[in-house]
């Protein structure tokens, strides 16, 4: 800490001293190149993309639109390097893996929306449904460390969704589409500005019958955001964001089984269902204060009812989840020596509660046990961006946290405390990265991090009442070091080649482990894991004709010790491969066929590498657009097949020595059909 104080001191002091003499602000200078994108992601604060030290990908609004997606998980498919799985086809529960944490991935990846968090506390995906598309101005996705700046689950990198902003006179968007399985999606936004006053409101339905049986899913969402904004010197605004989701649960098949009937639910299971209502609310504050910078703060509240009943483990709780945060964030953007300094301070407090109610039937009319978990977190980060020569940055930072859990868990059968235990975590990041601008908009980077995660709530503790509870205060928090490199380069105006090369070298890496003699088990920490990787991908458009986009991302992750020493992680996949060739034909027409490669990998638990790999897959998709303008108003149409091949595959599996066949095996969609057309108004 003592550290951090000094170099924040010695920040602020040369920025001090850089101030010109009459007290006014120092004109920015003429920019020498082309402005490329701006993210706000990557930095907490705008950054051109060229600037940040990571491999970016940022989505639009337009992006998403001509994509057809329904959904959040679906748009972040065949990206490079990330890798998007679900066990029952449903998008609220989809795993999103970047840089091969494998069974785990969703807990390594930050997940933000305007600024908050949206990472549960516990060991659970994001709710992809949550944000409805139409919301949805730009998604961000920045691959790497980011724990200086975000903490907690950002080892593997950051996707931040930023919501639509109303400006000029009303705008309105009402879309839907359709598609197999009895799937459709009605979506509406609306968004414009009065004087001072803008506004974005939007609403959306989705619902699915699902490939497999017992597969359906639907979810009802809408938004609204209001702020006051007073040139660039103020700005308030007030985001709430509401969410229904009802899904079920297909289960697992056997190999047998899933050659007799492969959309057939789990036999036996009859009702594995669940509903998720969630409640968003963001009140953002942006105050410039001239030559003394900028102030952010960010107060965050949000709700979650989680309600399950699963009768597979004859498991039936209700779950509540109440998060209160704040995020206050200081940025002084000022020459020093003449060169550019953007210097970065902020705090993050969260505090989230976490209570569970057990019962022992369906209807939730005899409680059987209830565990209380708090989690209160408080971490502080500085970073600086300084321009050593005009076309060379230095990036410091540094984040000091402190993680409280608090859990107690009842059994209210035998009126017994099982547990009533606490643990604290500290964790500390750290990184140093150089950027290197050349040419009109190629770059070059270099980064070394310190990353940690701390464990989720059901890692920390076990309340699930099947006897083995417990609160371990032997389990502790995540760490690692994060090495890294890439390149963008534009050898023509029109061609973007990019390679970004990583290491990841984690310690104490969380996991479930089994026993299969007395049929318990708990999350331990592992042996040493090793995470390299190399992501390619490239860009070219020859305007008027076609615009060609590739992405390669190879992986290779390891045990570094222990009894697995040398064994490859299960559920990383060696190899993935994306294309995707848009044709402008007449008319206003984009005709656009994409390929998908996944390549094999280890069964999920396998860590000894001893079962047959899940097998490899590729996928053909073929899409057809039109936006035309019909009596004054714009069109987006589209058709579309996926699939096209019917390739039979699963994206996730594991291995179990309990059921025939030694796994078990979730299958995802064959062949299937969608069209859809929005109206712009």
């Amino acid at each position: 800490m003592k550290g951090i104080i000094q170099f924040v001191a010695c920040s602020l002091l040369l920025c001090g001293m850089s101030a010109p003499a009459n007290g006014q602000a120092v004109p920015p200078a003429k920019e020498s190149v082309r402005m490329d994108e701006v993210v706000v992601m990557a930095t907490r604060d705008r950054q051109e993309v060229r600037k940040v030290p990571a491999n970016v990908t940022v989505i639009t609004a337009e992006d998403i639109a001509n994509s057809g997606a329904t959904n959040l998980a679906e748009v972040l498919t065949g990206l490079d390097g990330v890798y998007v799985r679900s066990t029952s086809g449903n998008a609220a529960q989809a795993t999103v893996d970047m840089r091969g944490f494998g069974e785990n991935g969703f807990g390594r990846t930050a997940v933000t929306l305007d600024g908050r968090k949206l990472n549960r506390p516990d060991m659970a995906s994001v709710n992809w449904l949550e944000i409805p598309l139409g919301e949805i101005d730009r998604i961000e996705i920045s691959r790497g460390a980011a724990s200086v700046l975000y903490g907690d689950a950002a080892i593997a990198g950051t996707i931040n969704i930023v919501t639509k902003r109303g400006e000029g006179p009303p705008k309105v968007d009402i879309g839907f589409i359709g598609g197999s399985f009895g799937s459709h999606n009605e979506r509406a936004t609306a968004k414009g500005s009065v004087d001072k006053f803008y506004y974005a409101v939007n609403g959306e339905h989705l619902h699915t019958d699902g490939y497999r049986d017992r597969s359906k899913f639907t979810s009802g969402s809408g938004g609204v955001n209001l702020g006051y904004a007073d040139s660039d010197r103020f700005d308030v605004s007030l985001g709430i964001g509401l969410n229904r989701t009802d899904y079920q649960l297909p289960g697992y098949l056997t190999r047998a089984q899933l050659e007799q009937d492969r959309r057939q639910a789990q036999p036996g299971v009859q009702n594995d269902d669940a509903r998720n209502d969630s409640m968003i609310t963001n009140l953002l504050i942006k105050s410039a204060l001239g030559e003394f910078g900028r102030f952010d703060l960010n107060l965050i509240w949000g709700t979650r009812e989680v309600t399950t009943k699963w009768d597979s483990f004859l498991s039936y709780s209700v779950v509540d989840i109440d998060t209160i945060g704040a995020t206050p964030k200081y940025v002084l953007d000022r020459k020093i020596f003449g060169r550019d300094n953007k210097l970065t301070l902020g705090v993050d407090v969260y505090r989230d509660q976490f209570d569970k109610d057990a019962f022992a039937d369906p209807r939730l009319t005899v409680k059987n046990n209830m565990a209380e978990i708090e989690r209160k977190s408080l971490g502080g980060y500085i970073r600086d961006d300084f321009n050593l020569l005009q076309d060379l940055i230095l990036t410091l930072g540094a984040r000091l946290e402190r993680v409280e859990i608090n859990g107690k868990f009842t059994d209210l059968l035998t009126s017994t405390t099982v547990f009533d235990s606490e643990k604290i975590h500290k964790g500390e990041a750290y990184e140093a990265a150089l950027t290197y601008l050349f040419g009109e908009r190629s770059r070059a980077f270099v980064k070394y991090a310190r990353v940690f995660r701390i464990p989720f709530l059901d890692e920390q503790a076990s309340y699930y009442g099947f006897g083995t509870d417990a609160f371990y205060t032997d389990l502790e928090k995540e760490t690692g070091n994060s090495y890294e490199a890439g390149v963008t380069l534009y050898p023509l105006k029109d061609l973007k080649l990019a390679a970004t090369v990583y290491r990841i070298d984690m310690e104490d890496e969380i996991k479930y482990v089994s026993d299969p003699l007395t049929f318990t088990g708990r999350n331990v920490n592992l042996d040493k894991t090793r995470h390299e990787g190399l992501e390619l991908s490239m860009a070219y458009e020859l305007k008027k004709w076609f615009r060609l986009t590739a992405n390669y991302t190879l992986q290779n992750v390891t045990f570094r010790a222990g009894a697995n020493s040398d064994k490859d992680v299960p559920l990383v996949p060696a190899h993935m491969a994306n294309g995707a060739l848009e044709i402008f034909l007449p008319w206003n027409l984009t005709l656009r066929p994409e390929i998908r490669y996944v390549g094999s990998q280890y069964l999920g638990q396998d860590d000894d590498n001893s079962s047959p790999k899940l097998d490899s897959y590729t996928l053909y998709n073929l899409y057809l657009t039109w936006k035309p303008t019909v009596a004054g108003y714009r069109l987006t149409a589209f058709a579309g097949v996926e699939n096209i091949g019917d390739e039979k595959y699963s994206s996730y599996a594991f291995e179990s020595a309990f059921l025939p066949g030694g796994a078990a095996f979730y299958p995802v969609a064959g062949i299937n059909y969608r069209a859809g057309l929005t109206v712009h108004f």
